[in-house]
């Protein structure tokens, strides 16, 4: 992994996660059907034959494996992914679903398995540098994201920013700069986003640390990260499995599995194949 993309992702360790243990529930007979997107590197990626790769995919295939669970992966558009979890679809998801309260109200999650963060990314040739760079924006304290979203503001004034649409960041971006001189376009999905970015039809863009330093592990000689990392609030504390609301027995049985790979080390080790370096929690 290159330098900036380690130092990037890093800031996402700043915090702990931690969450009350669950005993695993008997699911015997049950065909587990786990939505996900498969195109938001590293994390979910569809090869040209369709088969679904990536870290989230190890993932619950490993937790699948302990907990003797029989899953079944499908691919789903972002968009509205949430609601067909909520109208029955499917029985969860798995797609870098940061847990947030809004989310929480709706459906139910498991144990964080990454941590969170969100920043902006530029190409070089751009010229852009927004101000704060390496510093943490805390979206609850408004001692701390006032004064970022002011200085980014100022900077971003009258131009466009590229993000993925139905996201934390999109809510983000339209709640805090949009009324500010910031033109938001939205794609279907991060992959349009940073196609777009690279040849210049947007200024920035924004996503997760992680998604960002996915990015820039292939091109960090010609973009980078800039400005403060956002957490918090409509951010979210980590991405977990969203499951839905009230079905105990699956999220206790996913927790059983979350908390075994993090007890002997195994989701440490899938974090450092996909991303390069841990950015998962060491314990709950």
């Amino acid at each position: 992994m290159t330098k900036t993309a380690r130092a990037l992702v890093g800031a996402a360790l700043s915090a702990a996660l931690l969450a009350a243990p669950a005993a695993s529930a008997d699911m015997t007979g049950r065909t587990i059907v786990i939505a996900t997107e498969g195109a938001f590197p590293p994390s979910n990626m569809t090869r040209p034959n369709g088969e679904l790769y990536g870290f989230e995919i190890d993932l619950v295939n490993e937790i699948a494996k302990r907990e003797n669970l029989k899953i079944e992966l499908i691919s789903q558009a972002w968009d509205g992914m949430i609601q067909g979890l909520i109208d029955g679809k499917y029985d969860a998801i798995v797609d870098g679903v940061s847990i947030t309260g809004a989310r929480k109200e709706v459906v139910d999650f498991t144990h964080p398995y990454t941590t969170g963060g969100s920043t902006f990314v530029v190409m070089n040739s751009a010229g852009i540098d927004l101000p704060m760079n390496g510093t943490t924006a805390q979206l609850d304290d408004p001692v701390s994201i006032d004064p970022a979203v002011e200085a980014v503001a100022a900077v971003l004034d009258g131009k466009t920013v590229g993000v993925q649409q139905a996201t934390i960041q999109s809510a983000f971006l339209e709640e805090y700069l949009q009324d500010k001189g910031v033109k938001v376009r939205t794609y279907p999905n991060g992959s349009d986003v940073y196609q777009d970015l690279s040849i210049g039809r947007i200024d920035a863009g924004i996503a997760s640390l992680t998604n960002v330093a996915a990015f820039l592990e292939k091109n960090g000689d010609k973009a980078a990260a800039t400005g403060p990392t956002f957490i918090g609030g409509i951010m979210g504390a980590g991405s977990g499995l969203a499951v839905q609301k009230g079905d105990t027995e699956l999220q206790e049985a996913l927790n059983a599995g979350l908390e075994s790979i993090v007890a002997d080390g195994t989701l440490a080790e899938l974090s450092q194949k996909w991303f390069g370096l841990v950015v998962t929690p060491q314990q709950y």
